[in-house]
Order: structure tokens, then C-alpha cells, then sequence
């Protein structure tokens, strides 16, 4: 009845020579069988060509569906089948028909181009993050990222969900860092408008606004611990309660969570409920400090040379000394710290990024806190050249939004770009202009 040519098979044999004969899209697969273990299907499919498999079983555990994850399995079902879900599950599969061979076509031409959906690389480090995010997007499993501050959590996870069968809803980010204790609850799950004092109108938390989509939670040791439990409570339910409100409602959404401590020694000192661990931990992808990787900084730099052109409406080249200079830094902020230095570098050079555009930790690398977002005034800078340093900083760590970069800074928009323009040595864009 909801438009989907259906088959039966009620043995491992019957569906194996069934499936010899004619190809579908999607297996709904027992987990015990007449004849066998359903996931001994699952092993015989060819890897290449393989329909989706969503596997069904009276005997859930979170040990089982992992296991059943990693061989191959996309989704699964408990007995007895909610049939809205096996609904979500039917018409995501519908919608993304052609996301195998899409995926399949990227993989192959990830060596060529560099990059695997927003993943830049080069490093067999990389490649290794290639393959883990081809293998997993197209599952309903959640993921843990870690990682140091800047390596690219979010572009994984993003890429994640544009390669996943959600990637038509939304993608949700949320730092759980920058959030107060006090108000992460009633972001997360929402509230009614009385919940407490200043609540006015009725609040759609994160889970609401990720429905059918995914949910990327940053720095998740940051959660308080009391919230930790109702959040697993979610995962496992699927229902989620605004703060005032005495009914529950039920929310599709697959989560990844980020890190940038070791998660063993969070669990280890009580920053991260074991339990949820587990829960979040179905898949794990550790991503490499850019120290680790220098090759990739090239293609990096190349790719961000490309966003900054575009974003500022003129082309500019980099010089071999520059990406040599860029290639000594041991880069503490990473990826981050690597973009920022690459846009001021933009932003100063007339038509060529050269050293002595850079600035002077990575010119003479001295190095710099393990914060990208810090800037080192050795004693006895002029005042000039380290007040440029922190505005071009400035800049960079906002993403280029002048607007925003002079209200931080507590400078107008026109003494901004005045000084952006003696900065360059040349007048800079339209001072109207708010981007």
C-alpha cells in the first residue's frame, strides 16, 4: 500500500537463489531463520552491488545491532515492527536510490581530486578517513569524532550526513561548550511557553529541528552529567519531552557527537556517562593532527586559496616559499589555525601570498599556544603590527564576516575597512558592504 513491489522468502536458501535471479534495493532480514543466521546473508552479498539490508530481530541488544552494523547491515527493526519507522526507513531508502553508486563513484575519484564530499587529504591518514566515511554515511549508525581542536570534526560530520540516506533534512550543529548548563536542556529538548522565568513562546529544541536528519553534537563532554541520562533516554526511545510540557514527541534523528579529549579518559574521569559512550561510540573516527599529515597542508591551502577568491571576488597565487613556510609550522590549531593564517595572507598580498605576509610565528616558527583562536605578541611588537595582527586574526576566526569582526573588536565598519585598506596597501571592497 505505500507503493513498494514486495517478495518473500522464508528461508536463507529461498533468498539467495531468489536474489540470484532478481535484484532489489532492500532487504527486510530475520535475524534467525529456519535454515541459519540471517547475517550469513549479509556476508554473501557483493560488496560493490549490495542492496541495503535492514535487519529485524526480537532479541535487540546494543551489542547485536553493532555487530550487525559493521557487517554490512544499514538499519534495523525491533519485534514487534513499528511501522512508522519501517515507513521513515522504506522512504529514505526511496529517496536516496542512487546514493550507492554515487558514493561508489567518489571513492573512485577521491585519488584524483583529493577529496571525499567536504574531506581534504592527500596523507594515507586521510585516505583511511575516506574510506571509514564511505562505509558508514549510508548506515543509521551514530558516530563519535575525536580529535585536537580544529582537525575537522564538523566537516567529517557534515560529510557524513550528506552522504547518508538523511541528507535531503536538516543538519543541526550544536556546541554543547558554548551553550550554559542552565539553558543546554531547553535547547536540546525545547520548552512551553511558562516553562520558567522569560519563557514567552513555545521553544523547538535541537531534536525537533533535526527530525528526520542529524543531530551533531560538538564537545559533548561539555553536557552536564543529569543531562547526559535524559539525552541517552532519547537515543534509545526516540521521544523527546519539551521542558513544560507533560506529553512526549517522537523525533527521527541520527547523532554524531565530537570530542577533542581522549573519550576513554572522559568516561575514565567522569565527564562522559559510560553508557552514553557506548551508545554514541557505534563507529569511531579519530582524525589526525595536521602535524601529523604535513603533506595535506598543499591541497588545503589550495582549496581555501579557491573559497577566499570567491569570496572576495579576485584571484591570487601563492608563492613556493609561502607553502614551504606553511609546510615547517607545527600547526597547535590545526586545520582551523591553518585556514585563518592562509585568509590574512590573502587579505594583506597583493597578488601573491609571500613569507613576509605570513605571520611572524609561522615566518620563524616560533610556536603558538594549542589554540588556533590565540594570537602571541612577543614583547616589544610595535603596537601597529600587533594591532594588524589581531584584527586580520579577528577576521579570520569569524569567517570573514566584516560586520561581525568590528562589533567584537568594538570598532565601526568604516574604521574596519580603513584599516583593512592600509593593512593591504591598497583601497579595500565597498565599506557598505555587510557580509
Amino acid at each position: 500500500t505505500e507503493g513498494f513491489t514486495v517478495s518473500v522468502s522464508s528461508s536463507l536458501d529461498a533468498a539467495r537463489a531468489h536474489l540470484a535471479r532478481h535484484p532489489v534495493n532492500v532487504i527486510l532480514l530475520d535475524l534467525k531463520l529456519p535454515d541459519g543466521e540471517g547475517l550469513s546473508l549479509v556476508d554473501a552479498l557483493d560488496p560493490v552491488n549490495a542492496p541495503a539490508v535492514v535487519l529485524i530481530t526480537g532479541e535487540a541488544s546494543l551489542e547485536s545491532a553493532v555487530n550487525a552494523l559493521r557487517r554490512g547491515v544499514t538499519d534495523y527493526l525491533t519485534k514487534p515492527v513499528d511501522t512508522t519507522r519501517l515507513r521513515s526507513i522504506l522512504g529514505q531508502h526511496a529517496r536516496s536510490s542512487g546514493l550507492a553508486s554515487e558514493i561508489r563513484k567518489m571513492t573512485v575519484e577521491a585519488d584524483a581530486t583529493n577529496r571525499f564530499g567536504h574531506i581534504i587529504g592527500v596523507s594515507p591518514a586521510m585516505k583511511e578517513i575516506f574510506r571509514l566515511v564511505s562505509r558508514i554515511a549510508p548506515s543509521s549508525a551514530s558516530v563519535l569524532l575525536s580529535g585536537e581542536s580544529g582537525t575537522g570534526k564538523e566537516v567529517v560530520a557534515r560529510t557524513l550526513h550528506d552522504y547518508s540516506r538523511r541528507r535531503g533534512g536538516p543538519f543541526v550543529a550544536v556546541n554543547c561548550g558554548a551553550i550554559p548548563p542552565t539553558l543546554m536542556e531547553s535547547e536540546l529538548f525545547g520548552h512551553e511557553r511558562g516553562a520558567f522565568t522569560g519563557a514567552e513562546r513555545r521553544h523547538r529544541g535541537m531534536f525537533e529541528r533535526a527530525h528526520q536528519g542529524t543531530l551533531f553534537l560538538d564537545e559533548i563532554t561539555e553536557m552536564p552529567l543529569d543531562l547526559q541520562v535524559k539525552f541517552l533516554r532519547v537515543l534509545e526511545s526516540g521521544l523527546v519531552r519539551r521542558l513544560g510540557s507533560e506529553d512526549n514527541d517522537t523525533v527521527d534523528v541520527r547523532v554524531f557527537a565530537a570530542t577533542n579529549r581522549n573519550a576513554d579518559d572522559a568516561v575514565e574521569k567522569g565527564k562522559l556517562r559510560h553508557d552514553l559512550y557506548y551508545r554514541l561510540k557505534v563507529f569511531h573516527i579519530t582524525l589526525p593532527p595536521l602535524r601529523e599529515r604535513p603533506e595535506d597542508i598543499e591541497p588545503l591551502v589550495q582549496h581555501f586559496m579557491g573559497q577566499f577568491a570567491e569570496r572576495e571576488g579576485e584571484s591570487k597565487s601563492i608563492s613556493p616559499a609561502a607553502v614551504a613556510a606553511l609546510a615547517r609550522h607545527a600547526w597547535p590549531g590545526n586545520v582551523r589555525e591553518l585556514r585563518n593564517v592562509v585568509y590574512s595572507g590573502f587579505v594583506l598580498a597583493d597578488k601573491q601570498i609571500t613569507p613576509d605576509v605570513l605571520p611572524l610565528d609561522v615566518r620563524t616558527g616560533v610556536p603558538q599556544p594549542a589554540d588556533g583562536d590565540t594570537v602571541v605578541v612577543q614583547v616589544g611588537t610595535p603596537l601597529a603590527d600587533a594591532e594588524r595582527r589581531i584584527v586580520l586574526a579577528t577576521l579570520a576566526s569569524l569567517g570573514g564576516n566584516k560586520t561581525r569582526t568590528a562589533e567584537t573588536l568594538g570598532i565601526s565598519l568604516k574604521t574596519l575597512y580603513a584599516r583593512l585598506a592600509e593593512y593591504k596597501g591598497a583601497t579595500g571592497s565597498d565599506a557598505s558592504e555587510d557580509e
